[in-house]
């Protein structure tokens, strides 16, 4: 038993937010029906590092669990089938520009009239209204208009995209979850489904804790710092005697206090010194240098062992060498190897873990179009003839 057992998803995204969203509800049993072009496929095939299997590592981890069914949209035959599909479906995603699906003659009231109890998820650069609303944008233009990619990087310096990563992309496809999961629940009162609407730049924005309200109260604009935080410290990273770095977060003075016995400087902690915040975030770059200097006559595990023994959070800037090696990952099983077109490959697992639902990976991305036969005979009650026909004739 899984917890969206019985929930079926049709994802008609592209690249990362939208399915993603769809990637965990199907880590939790909801049946995804990925939904492709028949030739190219979802451009995430073809967006990371290649494999000998065709599509690339990002693909293989990120569409785990789904169903690919291949549609030409552009032939109203195609277009017909995805309607069909629609009205089997709990839940529609899509991450267009806004107004594409419209132009399908699909939008919220089309589906609402094909399936009433259809939640239809909006992902898109800037949201559904606006004045940007018809803007493109990725991950990164989404750091940079909430805010995020201002504030990375070192004072003075190039602002940088925290990671390389993708962050709006994976965040905004876990807020897509919440708004399904609230949607669903809703519906459950209601019988009827509803619109979640998504940008990019809201879910980063969301997470940049006091930035609006220091802004709107005392007009504080903050800048890159580095690795530092804005309202506490020590509460960055440190450079070891073995060259490995070591973060370190004292969130309070008792923190504080702790940290200056294991560096047996317990004076430092009086509240004529720097024992009050006040105090420290007066003399940062004095905190930071004793801190450092601290940290930079120990080797890592050293310094580790000594903020353990005092209770003081700390830890070791892993690469990802360091977490294939540590048993706390391995414990937690965080790395999943899964056997997949290519063989084993090692994935991150599912989280989070539930003790009576748990999820699991079925199987990693599929092969293009893998399971068309199968859903559109399963669902539609098209016969192997006119599946054929379809094929023939480009539709799938």
């Amino acid at each position: 038993m899984h917890a969206l057992q019985g929930v079926r998803v049709l994802d008609l995204g592209t690249y990362l937010a939208g399915p993603f969203c769809a990637t965990v509800l199907g880590e939790f049993g909801a049946d995804i029906i990925k939904v492709e072009r028949p030739d190219t496929g979802d451009n995430l095939r073809r967006f990371g590092t290649e494999t000998d299997c065709g599509d690339t590592l990002v693909w293989l981890s990120e569409s785990r669990n789904k169903r690919s069914v291949t549609l030409n949209l552009a032939d109203p035959r195609g277009l017909e089938l995805l309607r069909e599909l629609i009205t089997t479906a709990d839940v529609v995603i899509e991450n267009f520009r806004p107004g594409v699906l419209e132009r399908w003659g699909l939008g919220p009231e089309a589906i609402q009239e094909l399936n009433p109890r259809a939640i239809l998820l909006r992902v898109s650069a800037y949201g559904q209204s606006g004045p940007n609303r018809d803007l493109p944008g990725f991950a990164r233009i989404a750091h940079a208009f909430s805010g995020l990619a201002y504030l990375a990087g070192e004072p003075g310096g190039t602002p940088v995209t925290p990671g390389s990563t993708s962050l709006a992309d994976y965040m905004t496809g876990l807020y897509g979850v919440i708004g399904v999961l609230m949607a669903l629940r809703a519906r459950e009162s209601t019988g009827r489904g509803q619109v979640v609407d998504l940008a990019l730049y809201e879910t980063i924005f969301r997470a940049l804790d006091e930035i609006a309200p220091a802004y709107q109260q005392f007009g504080f604009v903050r800048e890159r710092m580095g690795a530092d935080t804005v309202n506490v410290l020590p509460h960055s990273h440190y450079r070891a005697k073995d060259d490995r770095w070591v973060a370190i977060a004292c969130s309070n003075d008792d923190m504080f206090a702790r940290l200056t016995r294991a560096m047996e400087r317990p004076e430092l902690a009086d509240a004529d010194q720097l024992g009050p915040k006040a105090n420290r975030l007066a003399a940062r770059d004095l905190v930071n240098a004793l801190v450092g200097e601290w940290v930079g006559s120990l080797p890592c595990e050293e310094v580790l062992a000594r903020c353990r023994a005092a209770q003081v959070p700390a830890g070791q800037l892993y690469s990802i060498a360091d977490i294939f090696d540590d048993p706390q990952y391995r414990h937690r099983e965080t790395i999943t190897v899964e056997d997949s077109r290519i063989g084993p490959l090692a994935v991150p697992g599912v989280i989070p873990a539930l003790s009576d639902t748990p999820g699991e990976i079925r199987w990693l991305g599929p092969e293009l179009g893998a399971h068309t036969d199968d859903v559109l005979g399963e669902l539609l009650r098209r016969a192997p003839e006119e599946i054929a026909r379809l094929r023939a004739d480009g539709v799938i």
